[in-house]
């Protein structure tokens, strides 16, 4: 009996191929990407980076320009992860892109990982207290049960 290896996408088979990383511009956001790119350079995976740009009701801004603000946040993460990729460059080879995904924190992330067909998820874990209580986006993407999820302190 033969086995038929290019039956499509399989999750987890010789290690990921594709690592998501969550990024927000907090410290625990770059830890986290820092430690997915180490991953990533060990077993040779593309590195997603991923900034979800954060949402919110017209009411709620108070007149502040939230989409000039969240693309400029997206701006200097790429602008900062690529300075950090240059300093590296010939000590450390990571295929990495950056991606922009619009809402919720934890559905953005989701949705990455599904169109990305992500094997891992690394994140940082919350530094806001509330998030203790309600649950943070690290926890929620545990409980989801989709993807070994990897959150860094």
């Amino acid at each position: 009996m033969t086995e038929d290896v290019n039956t499509g996408f399989e999750r987890g088979t010789d290690g990921p191929k594709v690592i998501v990383a969550g990024v927000d511009g907090s410290e625990s956001s770059l830890r986290a990407a820092a430690y997915a790119a180490g991953l990533a350079r060990r077993q040779n995976a593309l590195l997603a980076l991923v900034y979800v740009q954060p949402v919110l009701p017209a009411g709620a801004a108070l007149g502040a320009p939230v989409a000039d603000t969240t693309g400029e946040i997206a701006e200097g993460l790429v602008a900062e992860i690529r300075a950090s990729a240059e300093r590296l460059r010939g000590i450390y080879a990571v295929r990495w892109e950056f991606h922009t995904f619009r809402g919720d924190p934890y559905a953005g992330l989701v949705s990455a990982a599904q169109e990305l067909m992500a094997d891992a998820v690394v994140v940082g874990a919350s530094e806001q207290a509330g998030h203790r209580i309600v649950g943070s986006v690290a926890v929620r993407l545990v409980k989801a049960g989709k993807w070994p999820v990897t959150v860094v302190p």
